[in-house]
């Protein structure tokens, strides 16, 4: 930039500015301001022409009365001609004011734009960046039409200087943010990629920030970037501190770049080619040992920039998914920040973790640092990194340390925030029911919840457990007892009494033997509570009144009495009015028969997901559950599914209204029991028949199953990902039985219309699939979802195809995928000890039920991750069974329709020749071969 001479110090402004700063008041501020403003006025108005000095310096206090808060509304045109000045402080102050104070509708517009127009082809580089600033300044759609052709030429240019070229890089960015459509690189887009080859590095720091905005809205013609910025990346990470001296920040070569350069890769799923995904794999090892390294400076610029690094690397794996030794190198590294003395480490620390533990490989890893976690939640200073804590703690629970994690957490809403109890409310509401095996656990839990945190336990909680109550017969007794007990203490929350009205008006029979909750004492307990309650849990406990008439008859009496008194008959509110003389009238003139009919036990809830997950991810915000977060669910399903989202209405004790399937909720009515009462199946499918039926199709598209391998021993993540296209499934399995969701998402801004999608079931009548219709229509930005239930009659070896037709823009697109359904996903595990595992082996003696194949190890030959595929396989890993403590061995059962086949793993890998050995054998031939082929491929 060239040098201010000493005759441009513009004396008059810094009398002016020091006039201002002496001001006393207010008053003698605007009285000298508009003593100014009139001078100026003057001068501007006068006969004399001013020169290019005279108008620079009042053009520039102008800006300051204006930067002080007073409106300015002359003196633009003399800011305009300002840049037709040769001279570069007049120039500059013109675009200056420009860019500060003329609006974007300006009339001057047509003129700016003419002289900006100038100063880009003057090739004078100081020029063009004053003109490449004012534009990015302005930012208006009239600029972008203008110039939005004409940028990436200056950009691309051989000639054009490197300053030129950032400037015009960041000056393109800001155009396209404003104005997308008006932005088209076309025959751009090659050259603007190969700028990360650029020997300036701030000309591939600038340009980094512009592909990357332009690759999430089209990932395809950007896709060759990837290659160039892994090795750009590599260059960067391998180098020393005195390589690149210039971007040298505390001992850390180029931060900013690398930051960058890794976000980029994030637009992306993992490199196709082995080369360029090995280097990249070594670039990010590197990163993870640089972090374990002693810090070359004490300085917190150098941490902040040398974990800056670390975190986007992190992103970056957890993004791909695909490295399991990276993940759990990276959760290890993590777990080393989470006792750090730094609060903001420790908070992205636990932000991490928690999509980390939503890895099939890193999740083990995750739940070792669980008491690290429970620890923070404790003692933690600042709420956000408690909340932290507490969201991953509800990442990494499962069945194993279930209760462990329950505890804790209601522990700790005794004294938690108020701006989060809700959310742990469901949290834990959510994790009872997920992982309870002991119904009265989830009970209990429940119960507890309303005592601690009552004032936070929303409708659909205490719904969920009266729901669960009524579908469980083995639980009610223990319900009705527990909620009485619950219901004796001096101070109880209303929601408690709820809870009690409700499940000791259906349920209180199976308590009333005991003289000290007879139902008398039932009766005045719940009594007790009725004036201290609002007007819809007073409706609530009539209706339980009235249930008492008819389970003990000998209560009638004392109920009538309650119910003609005037409080009741005559109350102010119609509704407890209404029912005070309804329920009277109907105990005293039905007969017993018509009074048991009218008032007999609530049937179960028909079988349908959990509201609160819904509830938990709406109070997250707009975008919580994106295809991408699939992850974030559990990986064991839980063993309630207590019926419907229906809440109990209080006129009737019938339900209120149903919600929305959640994914991450239970999944399947075949986590337990049929519901009593439920309609009988038909004698075909197994499956409740709530969805409507498709005739498959064959498709024409060829069928797409790049993702169909990666999925055998995984239930969760991203299927297939196109530049329009993104689906996540996610699927869970009982014996024979299943349930997919695929979720569908519209990457792009434009509407998915006549969406439909076809199951492919030809010649496959070992499998039943019933698929519920998707919506036709799929807004840009948006998510649907789709149900599959899935019921396995024989064994099989052809998975089902799925064909997906939309129109984009107006064109057909025609997709069809290969559904991740193998038949290990119907495995159920079997424990076995030594002698019975080697002696079922020989039992399977037959050359066809042996299927074995000796092959050269894809992957790492790590224990953890070996033993993670194993365990996804749904077989019994077995431990302490084979001779050879090297090996590995599983044992389990596949669970279809007619029969149940046996099946016995042995893998015998030899890392030093890189080698396994994979013999199974099953009581079925064509299971062993098909198993055999399956995991070949996954080690």
């Amino acid at each position: 930039m060239p040098a201010v001479s000493k005759g441009d110090g513009m004396r008059g402004l810094a009398v002016f500015i020091s006039d201002i700063r002496n001001c006393k008041s207010k008053e003698a501020e605007i009285k000298r301001i508009n003593k100014e403003l009139a001078n100026i006025r003057s001068k501007f108005k006068g006969d004399k022409a001013l020169d290019g000095y005279s108008k620079k310096k009042y053009v520039c206090k102008l800006l300051f009365i204006f930067l002080l808060g007073h409106d300015i509304d002359f003196g633009h045109m003399e800011a305009v001609n300002l840049l037709s000045s040769n001279k570069y402080t007049e120039k500059q102050i013109g675009y200056l004011f420009i860019s500060v104070l003329v609006n974007s509708n300006s009339e001057l517009i047509r003129l700016i734009n003419n002289a900006i127009k100038n100063d880009l082809s003057s090739r004078n580089p100081t020029f063009m960046c004053l003109a490449l600033h004012c534009i990015a300044n302005v930012g208006s759609r009239e600029m972008a039409e203008a110039f939005a052709s004409e940028i990436p030429r200056i950009l691309v240019a051989g000639d054009t200087m490197d300053s030129v070229k950032q400037s015009a890089a960041l000056c393109l960015l800001r155009l396209y943010k404003t104005s997308p459509d008006l932005v088209l690189m076309g025959e751009w887009t090659s050259r603007v990629v190969h700028l990360l080859n650029d020997q300036h590095m701030g000309v591939v720091t600038a340009a980094i920030s512009l592909i990357t905005c332009l690759s999430q809205k089209n990932p395809d013609e950007f896709k060759t970037c990837v290659s160039l910025a892994v090795s750009r990346l590599s260059r960067i990470v391998s180098s020393a501190s005195t390589d690149l001296q210039d971007y040298t920040y505390y001992f850390v070569p180029a931060p900013w770049l690398s930051c960058k350069l890794l976000r980029l890769l994030q637009c992306y799923p993992p490199p196709e080619d082995g080369a360029v995904k090995g280097r990249l794999v070594e670039c990010l090892e590197t990163i993870l040992n640089k972090a374990q390294e002693p810090p070359k400076s004490k300085k917190v610029q150098h941490s902040n920039a040398k974990n800056a690094i670390l975190f986007e690397a992190i992103s970056l794996i957890i993004h791909y998914d695909s490295e399991p030794n990276l993940l759990v190198r990276a959760c290890n590294q993590l777990g080393q920040f989470l006792q750090h003395r730094e609060t903001n480490l420790r908070y992205l620390a636990l932000e991490s973790m928690c999509t980390l533990a939503s890895s099939e490989f890193s999740h083990e890893a995750v739940k070792t640092h669980i008491e690290t976690v429970i620890n923070a939640l404790k003692t933690e200073r600042d709420v956000s990194v408690r909340q932290r804590a507490a969201d991953l703690l509800y990442a990494m629970c499962d069945r194993s340390n279930a209760k462990q994690i329950v505890a804790e957490m209601l522990s700790y809403l005794e004294t938690a925030d108020y701006s989060i109890r809700e959310e742990m409310v469901l949290k834990v509401a959510i994790l009872a029911e997920k992982y309870a095996v002991d119904y009265s656990w989830y009970v209990d839990t429940i119960l507890n919840l309303i005592r601690i945190a009552g004032d936070y336990v929303s409708e659909e909680v205490w719904y969920r457990v009266i729901q669960i109550v009524i579908n469980r017969d083995d639980v009610q007794g223990y319900a009705a007892k527990t909620v009485f007990e619950a219901l004796q203490a001096p101070a109880c929350h209303e929601n408690m009494v709820k809870v009690g009205g409700y499940i000791l008006g259906e349920f209180g029979n199976l308590i009333a033997g005991d003289p000290r909750s007879s139902p008398l004492v039932q009766f005045n307990l719940l009594h007790s509570k009725f004036h201290l309650c609002s007007v819809p849990t007073r409706a609530l406990l009539l209706s339980a009144y009235i249930k008492f008439i008819n389970l003990f008859p000998e209560t009638k009496a004392t109920i009538q009495e309650v119910l003609r008194c005037d409080s009741q008959i005559r109350n102010s509110d119609v509704e407890l009015q209404q029912r005070a003389v309804e329920y009277l009238k109907l105990s005293s003139i039905a007969s017993t028969d018509v009074l048991a009919t009218v008032l007999e036990e609530m049937p179960p809830f028909p079988e349908r997901e959990s509201s609160i997950l819904a509830k938990l991810k709406k109070k997250k915000g707009p975008g919580a559950v994106s295809v991408t977060e699939l992850e974030d669910s559990k990986r064991e399903g839980g063993e309630l599914n207590g019926g419907g989202d229906r809440g109990p209405d209080t006129s009737a004790m019938a339900a209120s209204n149903a919600s929305t399937p959640s994914p991450s909720a239970d999944l399947l009515g075949i986590r337990s029991a049929a519901p009593i009462g439920a309609a009988p199946t038909s004698a075909g499918s197994l499956l409740v028949d709530v969805f409507s039926e498709a005739g498959p199709t064959a498709p024409s598209a060829a069928v797409n199953d790049d993702g169909f391998l990666r999925f055998v021993c995984k239930n969760n993540g991203v299927l297939f990902e196109n530049q329009l296209l993104q689906i996540g499934i996610k699927s869970e399995y009982r014996q024979n039985l299943g349930r997919m969701y695929l979720f569908y998402g519209n990457k792009t801004s434009v509407q998915f219309a006549s969406f439909t999608t076809t199951m492919v079931l030809d010649n496959q009548p070992q499998l039943n699939v019933q698929t519920k219709p998707v919506e036709p229509l799929v807004e840009g930005g948006a998510q649907i979802q789709q149900v599959l239930n899935i019921e396995c009659l024989t064994d099989f070896s052809d998975a089902p195809l799925l064909n997906i037709k939309f129109r984009y823009g107006g064109a057909l697109q025609n997709l069809t995928l290969k559904l991740p359904v193998t038949i290990n996903k119907f495995f159920q595990p079997t424990e076995m000890s030594s002698h019975d595992f080697f002696q079922r082996w020989k039992q399977l003696s037959q050359p066809q039920q042996e299927a074995q194949k000796i092959f050269k190890a894809n992957h790492s030959m790590d224990t953890e991750v070996l033993k993670a595929k194993l365990l996804g396989l749904g077989s019994a890993l077995l431990d302490n069974v084979d001779p050879n403590p090297e090996n590995y061995v599983c044992a389990g059962v596949i669970q279809t329709k007619g029969q149940q086949v046996g099946c016995l793993l042995r893998l015998e890998p030899n890392a030093q020749a890189q080698m396994y050995r994979l013999t199974l054998r099953c009581s079925k031939d064509s299971v062993s071969r098909r198993l055999c082929e399956l995991l070949a491929e996954q080690f």
